[in-house]
């Protein structure tokens, strides 16, 4: 016979096991914590009424299990005190033409966070050039430098970073970055000269001709839900090569009717931590509008930022 005490709880549980979700009374959920970052350009107000960041913050807003801040760069501290990141898990990244209007050392502080797994990345289009992800690049860089050598090798090696010409697209014919040299001096020590990333590309066109993207991880938590093929009506075009480190998972693929072609969803681990660069999202068309770009990044969002 069962107490009336006891009936609630049992009541409870068969609730849970009925809907296919086992959940212990006594957790509560954890919200994941979402900073979008947001450098709000007027042009942005031809395809987004209260600007791009606010668009993708809205969004999320609306999908269970998240916690969504929306900032901008004209915030105190930029939006993105300590505090504010304190209080992040995936910080989501807009930004275009103001990008070096923030400080080397807020990027290190972000970059720093990320490898330690206090907080994960999401670069969106023209966040290739933003501080943040410039420096996580550069992290990776001479992290994939560092892990050719041996345990020894690491002992006696230093490394000169060389940094590309800030805001200067490559050349074609440029050499790819980064890119490493090794220096074995007399005495038996290490140079690792190491040509930093130049975190962009060769060619881009702003026409708003559509593209066509390719999902090449079906099984990716972050292509969940989202089908093998679908177009963009009106974006931009970048153009291979991408001059970052090699990413270790490239989950979508871009491709344009004039021939071009682009890695446009890619992961980095970075210490304890990864950044996402996903490539749509011209403040001039309405990209994060559709349906497809912001599943993408609603399970990007979830799987970067799960936390025990």
């Amino acid at each position: 016979m069962i107490r009336d005490s006891l009936v609630p709880v049992l009541t409870g549980w068969l609730l849970l096991f009925s809907s296919g979700v086992m959940v212990f009374a006594d957790t509560p959920a954890v919200p994941i914590r979402v900073v979008v970052w947001d450098e709000q350009q007027p042009a942005q107000k031809q395809a987004y009424d209260n600007f791009l960041g606010n668009a993708i913050a809205d969004y999320l807003k609306k999908q269970p299990g998240l916690e969504v801040k929306s900032v901008r760069l004209d915030d105190p501290e930029q939006g993105i005190s300590s505090e504010t990141l304190d209080a992040c898990d995936v910080l989501i990244w807009w930004g275009h033409v103001r990008q070096g209007e923030i400080k080397r050392e807020t990027a290190q502080q972000i970059t720093r966070r990320i490898q330690q797994g206090k907080l994960s990345l999401i670069a969106l289009h023209s966040a290739h050039w933003s501080m943040p992800f410039i420096e996580a690049m550069n992290e990776r860089s001479i992290a994939d430098a560092m892990q050719g050598l041996s345990p020894d090798e690491r002992k006696v090696t230093s490394v000169d970073a060389i940094r590309p010409e800030r805001y200067s697209a490559p050349k074609r014919d440029d050499p790819l970055t980064p890119r490493t040299e090794k220096i074995i001096n007399p005495d038996g020590s290490i140079v690792l000269k190491i040509q930093l990333p130049n975190c962009c590309f060769p060619a881009y066109r702003g026409d708003g001709k559509p593209s066509h993207v390719r999902t090449l991880l079906s099984d990716h938590p972050i292509a969940k839900g989202v089908p093998v093929q679908f177009d963009i009506p009106h974006t931009e075009m970048y153009d291979e090569h991408f001059h970052v480190p090699t990413p270790d998972e490239v989950i979508f693929e871009e491709r344009w009717d004039a021939g071009e072609r682009f890695r446009s969803g890619a992961v980095w681990k970075l210490g304890k931590g990864r950044v996402f660069y996903f490539r749509p999202g011209h403040e001039t068309f309405d990209v994060y509008k559709q349906p497809e770009p912001l599943q993408i990044l609603d399970n990007a969002v979830r799987w970067l930022g799960k936390r025990t």
